[in-house]
């Protein structure tokens, strides 16, 4: 009950302000009117991997309307008037071969409970038309992606089971090649290519995220990843959380020819806040990121652009944009920099409903298509915790010859020393 009284006071301070706000800066009147038009579509934040570091996903013991150790809650999304959300089921690269699968799979679960336990604000989300009905409601549409391949374990399978559950975009890596692909720190020489890009089962899982309708997200992968998945996806490809290298020559950032072909392609590119991507430095200030629109705009368009924050999963946000609380500034600071008003709702909403949207009309015309059942080669993925049940004669047979050479030697060592053994006793 508390909460809740919490939550109807901060509500109705936030509509003091805004109008306290909005009577001061017109153009902060005209963002509010743009994004009470069009939600605002955040491409991704890290809210749930907090739960995990902060609670062990443990959501029970957290009241989302007074968490105070995040750059986000509940009154501060109401504040930031968002939309809709890609919640991260983020897990660090070092799960990979380990326990990966699971602990996202349980970052999955906890993007569920969150939205079952905070009904009036969230509302699950797997498609276009449920984020529009989410905007009519007044809550914030809720999807999930994944944010790195190693959560798949090299498995189609595991793929399909993460659709199911409500997965709309999988990053193809975070910080760390995978069995099937080389990840952003290769084009920065500190990691070495496995892979020139994808290998072929990387290229099988991308048409198999085709025929799904998943959405491809390129933000962490090298630019031949990212030129080789545009060569192949019939879909539109996303990048999460992502900005200009022009502006910010950091790796984790996309070259203007890239930019030019996700235009050609109908994709989007949501943009980071994180200063190291923003200025290359420890701080940033807003109209920096505002020059990173901008800049996409004069390379490729304002129908590429969309937003992604990154919040709750970086340390250091510019002045400005301290928490989700803030968007609708940015918002305004467009405005200001002459954007109309349809290039601002194509960068809020409309450009990454009309990706999503493309990518299921895809998924639709590839309905009769069976799913690809063609598992990775075994090689490519075996190590020490991992079985070859299925795989026909993945144990290698010169070292079956070696085992049973090796056993056969023994057996006779153990036949003579019986008999010497036997022989000395008589």
């Amino acid at each position: 009950m508390l909460a809740k009284v919490i939550s109807a006071v901060c509500v109705t301070l936030w509509i003091t302000s805004c109008v306290i706000t909005s009577a001061e800066d017109p153009l902060m009147t005209r963002a509010v009117k743009l994004m009470s038009e069009t939600p605002l579509i955040d491409g991704h934040n890290d809210l749930p991997w907090q739960l995990r570091k902060q609670f062990n996903n443990q959501l029970n013991k957290v009241d989302l309307n007074t968490l105070s150790t995040t750059h986000t809650n509940i009154p501060k999304i109401k504040e930031g008037r968002l939309g809709a959300q890609f919640w991260s089921a983020y897990v660090p690269c070092d799960t990979q071969y380990k326990d990966a699968v699971r602990q996202t799979l349980e970052q999955i679960d906890v993007i569920h409970r969150m939205c079952q336990s905070y009904p009036e604000t969230f509302m699950f989300a797997t498609s276009t038309q449920d984020i529009r009905d989410a905007f009519k409601l007044n809550k914030t549409a809720s999807l999930i992606g994944v944010e790195g391949g190693h959560s798949i374990d090299s498995s189609l399978g595991t793929l399909r089971t993460m659709y199911h559950l409500g997965v709309r975009y999988l990053t193809l890596t975070h910080s760390c090649n995978t069995p099937w692909a080389d990840n952003w720190l290769v084009d920065t020489g500190s990691e070495p290519s496995e892979h020139n890009g994808l290998s072929p089962f990387g290229k099988q899982l991308i048409v198999e995220m085709n025929r799904l309708g998943m959405l491809i997200d390129l933000a962490h992968v090298t630019v031949a990843v990212m030129n080789q998945v545009l060569d192949i996806s019939k879909a539109p490809i996303i990048f999460s959380h992502s900005s200009a290298y022009s502006v910010c020559p950091n790796k984790r950032n996309v070259p203007d020819d890239v930019l030019r072909r996700v235009n050609a392609t109908g994709g989007i590119v949501m943009i980071n806040f994180y200063n190291d991507y923003v200025t290359c430095s420890k701080t940033a200030k807003l109209s920096d990121v505002a020059d990173h629109f901008d800049h996409i705009k004069k390379v490729a368009g304002a129908g590429i652009i969309g937003f992604g924050g990154d919040y709750d999963g970086v340390t250091r946000l510019p002045e400005g944009l301290e928490d989700v609380s803030k968007v609708p500034k940015l918002v305004a600071e467009l405005l200001r920099r002459g954007w109309t008003d349809e290039e601002v709702k194509d960068a809020l909403g409309d450009n990454l409903l009309r990706v999503l949207q493309e990518t299921e009309k895809v998924r639709d015309s590839l309905n009769n298509t069976k799913p690809d059942d063609v598992p990775i080669p075994y090689d490519e993925v075996k190590n020490s915790c991992r079985t070859s049940y299925g795989y026909p004669n993945a144990e290698n047979p010169s070292d079956a010859g070696a085992v049973h050479s090796l056993s056969t030697l023994v057996l006779l060592l153990t036949l003579a020393l019986h008999t010497l053994i036997t022989s000395t006793a008589f």
